[in-house]
């Protein structure tokens, strides 16, 4: 793409595209513009296509796809997951009687008809399904006569106060209240466990439909005395895909906001028109593309479609606001959009397959719905090549600008802007020293704060909601409520067939229960063990003498059975798998972490070639395995982007120095959002670990845009002062444009109510406006000692480094367009 300076002439100022050489420029040059007509057609026939394939793009998620599935607890849990029913997915439905406690008929009729309404929603696993009308709950006691026991609701329930005396009976045997009845016996709950594809169809689940038949029943029943709050990640996830309809909203809100700001800026309104079209083309593409490929929208990637809009308009900014200067000095819109290809063409070329080569990264983090992330992303970032780089040049070449808006975008090249003058003066190394002492500084205190960055959740509930918001309300209430919470981290224990009718392992489950009860975060702990104790005093009169685990097989045998009998998810039916399940107070990080250390030490000590201690599986569980994915990915996908987005711009400058001056920044940039994500209390997971490398993917396009023009100018002589000033006129205004158009945009989402969601949109106008201060100053300021000519050195050195910066191919600007850069470089100087 390199035009040699030999060859400046052939971008003169042409007025009529006749007298212009259409074999002139790079093939690819040549390519797109001699076939015009045919390349407009084929992008109409693919953006029909792929529009067709974009509406019938699904809205969903994964519970499979939340896990990092090579992670060794994702694996313990994968293999023994058929002999651990209820400990995967799950929602929990409470119902509360408003108007009195459980034992009242009204309030009985209505939970069975929600019970049953429940029970036939597709994806529900019911062979587990529980609740009092479910015949699993059981009750059992010890009688002169023997065992008794029976389904908690009376086989001959009728409504009659007999009927309900003896429920209220059965309850208190079944030993159930603080589990599926309410602390106060003002509610019950039904435990649903949920299949990942619906039995009869073979499809997978959907979230958004599970829960929109859950809120009918909670809408139903609110007017007929009965409350119902639910949790759970069907619930949560359902309120997620149920509020992106809200979010699309503020997404049309940020393109009005980004359309309105380039159209001030530009004043015309066919260009500005033709940028966000491109870019929606862009965004379409990128759907339709995601549904060929198999893949559904779910509420942790929705921000890729606003993210490639937004790269989309900044290099559609770009590309605008060349053709519109070349026009004003009388090129004809056909040339001017050739001359403007041939100086930005590669600059953006570089800067978006450094986006997509960041977002391609986040490949290597395994969990799949960001792999899923990762590969949308860069698909949406390629299509920008054929859009924004190809498309919309070509289509400006048809329809050009506006006269006022050229004539305008001439005067202000002319103009010596004020804000051109002080940002000049960075070039000085004056100037240039307190900027560079002022980002050590805030680089040493980001890294100190940072360093209090925290994996995983925070707060209790679902933090990807409002406080407020229903989910967490429901939350908060079953917490109160209930003594067994629904954060649940279980243990698997392995054994040979049958092994679990055995002393020693039995003693072994019992003393690591005893131990994790110790724990600060844990409520309590149930396994098959703790509950055979139970089951053997029963067998003696309830005598808490024999309130232990016995050695005779026959005894725990027996025990076990009783213990299948009312619970048989404790253990699969060959006695060879058992969970120790251990229900926390809630998930945050600090306290998985705990429970982690714990087991894992207790296994490292206890384990024998029979008998195994593995992690993990539970809700709680699954999350720790999460969390520790998060940590290890965190430092990882940063070093390779930051390694990609080094060696992308090395081949395009082709100096390490122009590297180092255009990396700097955006890595500043990056340890001060890690230091805002501690000042807000937002914690790395899977919702918020790609900002950061999306940051630096849509960051890096500020200093390449900046520094290409820069570059070429030095090339050709100028001083580095000159050859900013330059820049800041052809390229450095659109960067503080797209920088603060940008932000403004994603600003209204702090108004969203999914929280991730506000918190990105927080983070993401932080990394827009600081990225593109670090273009605007930093640059400049690094410059002034890295590539500054007259700040020292030797001539030979000045010709070397002129040498690199020629051999990277960026082509100078057009004969006659620099600006007052004198005036700038007298003020700077």
């Amino acid at each position: 793409m390199a035009i040699p300076t030999d060859k400046q002439a052939a971008m003169a100022v042409i007025s009529d595209p006749r007298d212009f050489d259409p074999s002139s420029g790079s093939l690819i040059e040549r390519i797109v513009f001699n076939h015009r007509r045919l390349l407009v057609l084929v992008c109409v026939l693919i953006t029909a296509g792929l529009v067709s394939q974009a509406l019938f793009l699904r809205i969903n998620a994964s519970f499979e796809k939340m896990m990092p599935v090579s992670h060794p607890f994702i694996q313990n849990y994968l293999k023994s997951a058929s002999d651990l029913k209820g400990l995967g997915n799950s929602v929990r439905i409470v119902v509360e009687n408003a108007n009195g406690d459980i034992y009242d008929a009204n309030y009985l009729a209505a939970l069975r008809d929600i019970n049953d309404r429940v029970f036939l929603i597709p994806g529900v696993d019911r062979s587990f399904m529980k609740s009092l009308w479910m015949p699993v709950v059981r009750w059992t006691e010890i009688t002169a006569e023997g065992y008794k026991g029976g389904a908690v609701m009376p086989d001959a329930y009728d409504g009659s106060p007999e009927s309900i005396s003896a429920l209220r009976s059965n309850i208190h045997r079944a030993g159930i209240v603080g589990s599926l009845v309410g602390n106060d016996e003002r509610s019950s709950m039904l435990f649903v466990p949920l299949l990942s594809r619906d039995a009869v169809s073979g499809k997978a689940l959907d979230y958004g439909a599970f829960r929109d038949a859950l809120d009918q029943i909670r809408i139903e029943y609110g007017d007929k005395g009965v409350n119902i709050y639910i949790i759970g990640f069907a619930q949560l996830v359902g309120d997620l895909i149920h509020g992106l309809i809200e979010v699309f909203t503020y997404f049309m809100y940020a393109a009005l906001i980004c359309s309105a700001l380039i159209l001030v800026y530009t004043r015309c309104l066919r260009s500005t028109a033709l940028v966000v079209s491109c870019s929606l083309v862009a965004v379409a593409w990128q759907l339709g593309l995601m549904h060929v490929m198999g893949l559904v929208l779910d509420p942790y990637s929705v921000l890729v479609p606003f993210l490639i809009f937004a790269i989309g308009v900044s290099h559609g900014a770009q590309k605008m606001n060349g053709i519109m200067q070349d026009i004003g000095r009388g090129t004809h819109r056909y040339v001017a959009a050739r001359y403007t290809f041939r100086r930005l063409f590669l600059a953006g070329l570089t800067a978006l397959l450094a986006d997509a080569v960041g977002f391609a990264v986040l490949y290597v983090i395994d969990i799949p719905i960001i792999r899923d992330l990762a590969i949308a992303a860069s698909t949406g970032v390629a299509v920008l090549i054929f859009t924004n780089l190809i498309l919309l040049p070509v289509l400006l070449s048809y329809t050009g600008v506006s006269e006022a808006a050229a004539s305008r975008s001439l005067r202000a090249e002319r103009e010596d802007h004020p804000l051109s003058r002080l940002l000049s003066r960075f070039t000085r190394r004056s100037w240039a020293l307190g900027i560079i002492a002022f980002s050590v500084a805030a680089t040493v205190a980001a890294v100190i704060v940072a360093s209090d960055l925290k994996i995983g959740d925070l707060d209790p509930g679902a933090p990807e909601l409002r406080p407020d918001s229903t989910y967490n309300r429901d939350n908060a209430y079953i917490t109160a409520n209930y003594k067994l919470s629904s954060d649940q981290f279980a243990v698997i224990v392995t054994t040979p067939e049958y092994g679990l009718v055995n002393y020693e392992t039995l003693m072994e489950m019992d003393r690591l229960e005893e131990i994790l009860r110790d724990l600060p975060g844990v409520q309590t702990t149930t396994s098959a063990a703790s509950l055979a104790r139970s089951y053997t005093t029963a067998s003696f009169e309830g005598s808490p003498k024999w309130y232990t685990l016995n050695r005779d097989k026959y005894v725990i045998s027996d025990a076990l059975n009783y213990v299948f009998d009312a619970n048989p998810e404790m253990f699969n039916d060959s006695r060879s798998v058992a969970p120790i399940i251990a229900f926390l107070a809630d998930h945050k990080a600090d306290t998985l972490d705990r429970v982690v250390a714990t087991v894992e030490a207790f296994a490292a000590k206890h384990n024998t070639g029979d008998r195994h201690f593995l992690l993990a599986a539970g809700n709680s569980g699954i999350e720790a395995a999460t969390n520790i994915a998060v940590k290890d990915a965190n430092r990882s996908m940063l070093f390779y982007v930051y390694a990609a987005v080094v060696v992308l711009c090395f081949i395009t400058f082709r100096s390490w120095r122009a590297v180092v001056v255009a990396v700097v920044p955006l890595m500043v940039t990056s340890l001060l959002c890690e230091a805002l994500m501690v000042v807000m209390g937002i914690g790395v997971k899977v919702a918020t670990l790609p900002v950061t490398a999306l940051g630096v993917g849509i960051g890096v396009d500020y200093s390449l845009y900046l520094l290409a023009v820069q570059l070429a100018a030095q090339r050709d002589g100028l001083s580095l002062t000159d050859a900013y000033c330059k820049a800041l006129v052809f390229t450095g205004k659109v960067v503080a444009l797209i920088g603060i158009t940008l932000s403004a945009a994603v600003i209204p989402w702090i108004w969203s109510p999914i929280k991730f969601q506000a918190d990105m949109g927080l983070l993401l106008a932080f990394m827009f406006l600081w990225n593109m201060l670090g273009a605007l100053i930093v640059i400049p300021s690094l410059a002034a000692f890295l590539m500054n000519p007259r700040g020292g050195g030797s001539a030979e050195a000045t010709r070397v480094e002129h040498a690199r910066v020629a051999s990277g191919g960026t082509p100078p600007m057009q004969e006659g367009s620099a600006p007052p850069a004198s005036v700038c470089a007298a003020e700077a100087r």
